[in-house]
């Protein structure tokens, strides 16, 4: 029988009105800001009379390094949370939105598969609340403001030559990386080198999903370096007086969204910095929110665990002191032999001795996840193709490893596939086994932070970074920016910078190619190897195969 595509199944749900995924949580229906029949925001007042109750257990699914054969963690996530539901557990989700480059770039949706996702998909994966198009405003209103600050006279005595501030915009358009600007004579301004981030990688975005509050969003947004005078001192977005009308463009963007999985069960989807550029975490309001709400609260961070646990436990759970009580690794056979050095079209055939040597890519990872006290569980998401022997060498590496790793079927039968990861990650996080702490101390130099993570989490021998890096990075800490995290800037691919080293490479170094401060987000983002902060798009880009069918619906997202 031909298996149905995502978008057919998500078409087929039976959806309920948001007001009943809402009451399952106990959200009023007055307190739901309905987008639609399927979709609302949680009102501020809410979430703000929720602060006196006690918090559920926090479970963090993250994975091993992607490869172009899927792991499945979106789908993952959806299905433990549904799983938790079904063995009796109150549980939501909480996962982050979509963006649109990637979306019509290579990446595609990001809201589950099969009989695991959230819905309703198209929305999802298009214009969902237009929180997305928010975070695109409040950025390119500051960058408007900065731009009419020096046409009017330069007041603050901005350096033009070091303006920290680019643009954004929510597409792959690699022709807006460096541009020149005011072009056209006296009444455009000056002309000026510029460039064009993604919104995902908006320090805009990174900061709405740090953020409290509406107190603090603007407290943040103010404190955003937005260029430097002659003498190096800092301008920021407060002197330009630009922090509150981005706080009044963001006040609905804050507020996080409500909708629900194909079982229909609450899923809280709000915020989504890329992880291999930005943090790569959902929204600090939606998962204390969530945690006030449910006792099992399911959340993820982007790509490997490399980069999306080493962000969420360093920087998302620093800065909102929260503690994850377990974490899932998802792996998938067709992933771990890549990683073992099968080529993707011959993934299909039996090869247990490559399954083998690509569990070091997640033995690795179950170290790593060790190493922040936090217990850990691996998820093996099932393909069709998965042969008995492959399955059975994954459990045995695993089992060596001192862990243990359970099938699951979520994507193929939904919550029943997952019942038995759902039991044992309550086994987990009820065991009170967590000792959480982050990798690195507040008040370790920001170098050494760089080499901590560099050294203990990729297994490099050594970071490189020129003199004026180093310089750069010891004047933030004389400037009383030392405390801050490091937010890792590098290739999903691999645990070095070369995306085609898979496995578990060691003996490699770290190159730093650039350092920028995010003072309002509360990091320091290194740039390494040949990472992009505006992807491109691919060769035959997914937009060339979106349309709307004969029918009326809209195929070609996935």
């Amino acid at each position: 029988m031909a298996h149905k595509t995502d978008i057919e199944i998500a078409r087929e749900a039976k959806k309920k009105p948001i007001q009943e995924i809402g009451a399952k949580l106990g959200i009023p229906a007055e307190h739901l800001l309905p987008f639609g029949h399927d979709k609302a925001k949680v009102s501020d007042a809410f979430i703000k009379s929720l602060s006196d109750r006690p918090d559920g257990k926090l479970i963090l699914v993250t994975a091993i390094n992607p490869t172009p054969a899927g792991e499945g963690k979106t789908t993952t996530t959806v299905g433990l949370g549904d799983g938790l539901n079904a063995i009796g557990k109150k549980a939501a989700i909480c996962i982050r939105e979509a963006s649109l480059g990637p979306c019509f770039g290579m990446k595609g949706g990001a809201a589950g598969g099969g009989y695991a996702q959230v819905v309703p998909m198209e929305d999802m994966n298009l214009h969902f609340t237009g929180d997305f198009h928010a975070i695109t405003s409040a950025h390119n209103l500051l960058s408007a403001m900065i731009d009419n600050h020096i046409y009017w006279g330069n007041e603050l005595g901005i350096d033009q030559r070091r303006v920290t501030w680019r643009r954004v915009m929510d597409m792959n358009d690699r022709a807006l990386r460096q541009i020149v600007t005011s072009l056209g004579g006296v009444a455009n301004g000056f002309p000026a080198e510029g460039g064009f981030d993604i919104t995902v990688a908006s320090e805009v975005m990174a900061i709405l999903c740090l953020a409290t509050d509406l107190k603090d969003l603007q407290r943040r947004l103010g404190d955003i370096i937005v260029a430097y005078r002659r003498d190096r001192s800092p301008v920021y977005a407060r002197d330009l007086k630009a922090d509150g009308a981005m706080t009044v463009l963001l006040a609905q963007a804050m507020q996080p969204n409500l909708v629900q999985t194909l079982e229909n069960n609450p899923a809280f989807v709000h915020g989504g910095p890329f992880a291999n550029i930005a943090h790569g975490c959902n929204s600090v309001i939606a998962t204390r929110t969530a945690l006030k709400l449910a006792d099992y609260v399911v959340t993820e961070a982007g790509f490997g665990a490399d980069l999306g646990a080493e962000k969420f436990m360093n920087i998302k759970c620093r800065k909102a002191g929260l503690a994850p009580d377990a974490v899932v690794i998802v792996a998938t056979v067709r992933a771990l032999k890549m990683n073992g050095g099968v080529a993707r079209a011959d993934l299909g055939a039996e090869n247990v001795a490559a399954v083998r040597k690509g569990c070091a890519n997640l033995g690795r990872h179950i170290e790593n996840v060790k190493q922040f006290g936090v217990p850990a569980v691996v998820a093996i998401n099932h393909f069709v193709t998965d042969t008995e022997a492959e399955i059975e060498a994954v459990k045995a590496y695993v089992a060596e490893q001192g862990s243990e790793a359970i099938l699951c079927t979520h994507w193929a039968n939904g919550s029943a596939g997952i019942a038995d990861l759902a039991r044992r990650v309550v086994e987990l996080a009820e065991s009170g086994a967590a000792q959480f702490a982050p990798l690195y101390p507040d008040d370790m130099p920001l170098f050494e932070k760089i080499e901590t993570i560099a050294k203990r989490i990729y297994r490099a021998d050594e970071v490189l970074a020129d003199k004026k890096i180093r310089d750069q990075l010891r004047a933030w800490e004389e400037a009383g920016y030392g405390n801050l995290p490091i937010c890792m800037a590098k290739t999903q691919y691999s645990f070095s910078t070369d995306p085609n080293l898979r496995g578990a490479p060691t003996g490699h170094s770290v190159p730093v190619r650039e350092v920028r401060l995010s003072a309002g987000a509360g990091f320091v983002v290194v740039i390494c190897g040949e990472i992009m902060t505006m992807p491109g798009l691919p060769r035959h880009p997914a937009a060339e195969t979106i349309r709307f069918n004969e029918e009326g619906f809209v195929e070609g997202l996935f």
